[in-house]
C-alpha cells in the first residue's frame, strides 16, 4: 500500500469510527444497551484498523484484526497487552450483544469499557499523528 493510499485508508476507517461512536452514544442515551455496546465495539474495530493500515496491514476479518493487533503492535511493544484485551472483551460484547438475548448488559459495562475504548482510541490516534498519518 502506497503512502498516499495508506493516508486515505486511515482518514476514511477513522470517520467511520467516530460515526460508530457517535451511534453508541446515541443508542447508550435511549436505553439501548444492546446497540450502543455492538456499536462501541465497531467504533474501536475501525481504529484498530486505521492503526494496522500505517503498516500497509488490511485484515479480512474481525479475528484477523485482533490477531495482527497483537502480532504487529503488541507482540512489538507499541501497545500493552491490556489494549488487545479491550479489543477482545468488546469483540466478545458485540457477540453477545448481537446474537445472544438471554445475555444481559448493565449501563456500568457500557460506561466502563466506553472509557477503556477512548483510552485506547487516544492511544492510537496519538500514534498514527506521531508517524504523520493525521495533522498536527
Amino acid at each position: 500500500m502506497i503512502e498516499e493510499n495508506k493516508i486515505r485508508h486511515i482518514t476514511n476507517e477513522i470517520g467511520v469510527a467516530q460515526e460508530a461512536l457517535e451511534e453508541s452514544t446515541i443508542l447508550f442515551e435511549r436505553g439501548l444497551l444492546r446497540g450502543a455496546i455492538s456499536r462501541l465495539y465497531y467504533f474501536l474495530f475501525h481504529m484498530i484498523r486505521a492503526l494496522l493500515a500505517s503498516k500497509g496491514l488490511e485484515p479480512k476479518s474481525h479475528d484477523g484484526a485482533e490477531r495482527l493487533f497483537s502480532l504487529h503492535f503488541v507482540r512489538e511493544g507499541l501497545f500493552d497487552p491490556s489494549d488487545a484485551k479491550v479489543l477482545a472483551i468488546l469483540m466478545k460484547y458485540r457477540s453477545n450483544a448481537d446474537y445472544k438475548p438471554e445475555y444481559v448488559f448493565t449501563n456500568e459495562d457500557y460506561i466502563d469499557y466506553k472509557e477503556k475504548a477512548n483510552l485506547l482510541y487516544q492511544k492510537i490516534e496519538a500514534f498514527l499523528r506521531e508517524k504523520g498519518y493525521l495533522g498536527l
